[in-house]
């Protein structure tokens, strides 16, 4: 049986994000099945997984949660629809923020199946 185990958890200040893409944290060592991102800031947030293109929008003040492992057993069962080891996430601003930090959490499994 697999167990969901979270991941370490990432985040950035509001004085640490800028205009330009920063990462936050360390690549994955884990094969992510379900991830949540946060912005606890008064700014909105545009975020990358490859430093370059904007791949999600999360507004201020909201979070957005991601389960890549919701479509049962079969895909629950293998690493074949997950946020791959050595995915990288950066954050960069649309309206900067001024109080409070961006966080990354997320879930991976661990054990046989």
């Amino acid at each position: 049986m697999a167990a969901a185990v979270p991941d370490v958890l990432r985040s950035l200040a509001n004085g640490s994000i800028t205009g330009s893409y920063v990462a936050v944290g360390g690549p994955l060592t884990h094969n992510w099945r379900m991830f949540r991102l946060i912005n606890d800031t008064d700014g909105d947030m545009f975020v990358s997984v490859d430093g370059t293109n904007n791949n999600y929008f999360v507004p201020a003040n909201s979070f957005v949660l991601y389960d890549l492992a919701c479509n049962g057993a079969s895909v629950m069962q293998t690493d074949v629809f997950v946020l791959a080891i050595g995915t990288q996430f950066y954050v960069k601003y649309s309206t900067a923020p001024t109080v409070k930090s961006f966080y990354i959490e997320g879930v991976y499994a661990r054990g046989s199946y």
